[in-house]
C-alpha cells in the first residue's frame, strides 16, 4: 500500500473547524508532504499523522504569533510554535515510521579475526624470577 496524502477536509477534522480553506489547506499540506519527504522517502503509510501535525501547525498559527492580547484575554504561545516545519519529534516519528532510527550494534571484528594473542611471548621466564619494568624477567 503507497502514502495518500490528507485531504483538506481531514485537516479540517483534524483540527476541529467546521469550515476550512480548501485552498489554503491543500496547500500547507501538499509542503507537508514535500518537507516529510525530505527526511524519509517514500513516506510509509502511517505518516499521515505527521502530515496532519505540520499542517495544522501553519494553518492555525500563520505568522508565528507568541504573544496576543484581544480585551481582557491574553494568550502566548512558545516560540516557534507557527509555520511550516519540522519538530525534533515529527522527524523522528517518520523514521520510526520508516523502520529506521532505532539503535544497533556493528561488530567490527572480522570473520577471519583469530583469537590467539598477539603481542610477544617472553620464552625468557622462568619460576623464581621477578618482573623489572624495562628489563624484563631478572
Amino acid at each position: 500500500m503507497t502514502f495518500s496524502p490528507p485531504t483538506a477536509e481531514d485537516l479540517g477534522l483534524y483540527l476541529g473547524l467546521e469550515e476550512i480553506d480548501g485552498a489554503r489547506a491543500d496547500l500547507l499540506l501538499t509542503q507537508a508532504v514535500a518537507l516529510c519527504q525530505s527526511v524519509v522517502k517514500p513516506l510509509p503509510d502511517d505518516a499521515t499523522a505527521v502530515v496532519l501535525s505540520v499542517a495544522g501547525r501553519a494553518y492555525v498559527n500563520p505568522q508565528q504569533v507568541s504573544y496576543e492580547t484581544i480585551g481582557p484575554m491574553s494568550v502566548q504561545r512558545p516560540s516557534g510554535s507557527g509555520g511550516l516545519y519540522l519538530t525534533k519529534a515529527d522527524k523522528a516519528a517518520l523514521k520510526s515510521l520508516a523502520g529506521r532510527g532505532g539503535a544497533f550494534t556493528i561488530d567490527p571484528t572480522p570473520t577471519t579475526a583469530d583469537p590467539s594473542p598477539t603481542w610477544p611471548v617472553d620464552d625468557t621466564y622462568e619460576p623464581g624470577l621477578e618482573f623489572e619494568p624495562g628489563w624484563g624477567w631478572v
